[in-house]
């Protein structure tokens, strides 16, 4: 795909040259169907509005709110925001792609507030957190959606009241909420209090939520190009909507090559981009893929790589160990400031003369090129994709292009891919261990099955 975006897609190793390789163009033909079908489900779907669909109208949604919110944010000398799954990882991987790296340890005059991401309920990680903003002018983000997820709440709820003690007042003129407009706990909260308040549209998930504000609100903050990002996710629609052909629709195409190899006994897919801006991206997709396509006994596992750290601790597993897997290498073509390297003066050095002039950027992108030419070699099936650079632009759109991915695939394998039945069954048990009435069955449950695991204690 080129124009302003500048991303490109290579299919051409994407069926492997072993196990059911022979298969693949009659797949392709059979999914044709299949695939068309989709596309209408989801543009159907999205345009009533039906739950889980509204990440497919979120490119063009009015971000005024969020820009306004966004300023009075940059206000703050510190934002600590508390969420988890698809409410952290959207801001992580956003953060990590778009600004300066090493963000918080700029000088004020080179960042807007600093940034603290409250996600996992570690004790040590909240104090760690409140220690390094004590004293300063801090501003709370709650994101959920229902109000009533436990690890955000609880933590919302210890960080609220270090502010308060910290002020000997109330803070909730500091406090933003990012939840459903009409129901919730956290929607009483925002009315109750007055504090400020920004929509997650209802018909949008969790994990699909990173061009909502539950993403954009903390981007803009600290200095990303939002109106990039939008154009970028919009100009994707867009080369996706008007290309019903799989062979000249990537999205699609790399649908069916998923769905392919599921059915062939490669119930793995794993995401390797060679960029550290990337690095977080990948995670994000861990989860997007992982909760959207694991369901029914079926579905294919996230495996998320940095290369070239990777190289040398996975590589050797992909190229010769069980064939089980399918490769998606991400490459960025332009890095910003580039290191030239030194020229070799040194005798005892001179073995490494032929890095002289060389660059660190164009020595990763080899070693992307390199990565995909031996798990070619070994028969193992890569699809190759090439970012001509990290920008805002380029990841609005790669954003909108995985999630259009996933849902696609999903309605390939027949399962809903907005739902997340496993995870809720995980919620109820911790509400009931925690005390909540209305879970106490969930609770006896959960100690029921958990005495089921065989101890064994070791004394030093």
């Amino acid at each position: 795909m080129g124009g302003k975006i500048g991303i490109s897609f290579s299919f051409g190793a994407a069926a492997g040259a072993s196990r059911g390789a022979g298969d693949f163009a009659k797949c392709m033909e059979e999914f044709a169907t299949p695939l068309a079908e989709a596309v209408k489900w989801i543009a159907d779907n999205s345009a009533s509005e039906e739950s889980g669909f509204g990440w497919y109208n979120l490119p063009e949604a009015d971000v005024s709110s969020v820009l306004e919110t966004s300023i009075w944010l940059k206000g703050y000398d510190a934002i600590i925001d508390v969420g988890i799954g698809g409410s952290a990882l959207g801001n992580l991987m956003l953060h990590q792609a778009l600004l300066p790296m090493y963000y918080n340890e700029l000088p004020p005059g080179k960042r807007g507030p600093r940034f603290y991401m409250a996600d996992n309920p570690d004790p040590e990680k909240a104090r760690a957190i409140w220690a390094r903003v004590a004293g300063s002018h801090v501003a709370l983000i709650g994101v959920s959606k229902s109000g009533a997820t436990a690890e955000t709440m609880s933590q919302f709820l210890w960080f609220r009241s270090q502010m308060a003690a910290a002020v000997g007042g109330s803070v909730d003129k500091d406090i933003l909420v990012i939840t459903d407009p009409k129901g919730g706990v956290f929607r009483s909260f925002a009315d109750a209090t007055g504090c400020r308040s920004l929509e997650i549209p209802p018909s949008v998930g969790g994990r699909y939520s990173v061009l909502s504000p539950c993403g954009l609100v903390t981007a803009f903050a600290l200095g990303a190009d939002v109106r990039e990002l939008m154009a970028g996710a919009a100009e994707m629609k867009k080369f996706l909507a008007e290309r019903q052909d799989p062979r000249e629709n990537p999205a699609l195409y790399l649908a069916a090559v998923n769905r392919f190899h599921e059915r062939n006994s490669r119930p793995m897919a794993v995401l390797m981009p060679y960029s550290n801006r990337l690095e977080t991206f990948a995670e994000w997709f861990a989860q997007l893929w992982g909760e959207s396509v694991g369901k029914d006994g079926i579905g294919t596992t996230p495996i998320r790589a940095l290369g070239a750290i990777d190289q040398h601790s996975q590589v050797q597993l992909y190229t010769a160990g069980p064939d089980d897997k399918l490769y998606t290498i991400i490459n960025v073509a332009s890095r910003d400031g580039d290191i030239e390297l030194p020229k070799v003066k040194d005798e005892s050095l001179s073995s490494l003369s032929y890095l002289s002039g060389q660059s660190l950027g164009m020595m990763l992108g080899l070693e992307a090129h390199s990565t995909a030419a031996a798990l070619v070699k070994a028969g193992r099936p890569v699809v190759w994709i090439e970012l001509a650079r990290v920008d805002a632009r380029a990841i609005g759109a790669l954003v909108f292009f995985y999630e259009y991915v996933t849902a696609i695939t999903g309605r390939l394998m027949g399962i809903n891919p907005f739902d997340q039945p496993g995870v809720e069954q995980g919620k109820r048990y911790t509400y009931g261990l925690m005390g909540r009435a209305e879970y106490a069955s969930d609770a006896s449950e959960a100690k029921e099955c958990f005495d089921g695991i065989t101890s064994v204690n070791v004394d030093a």
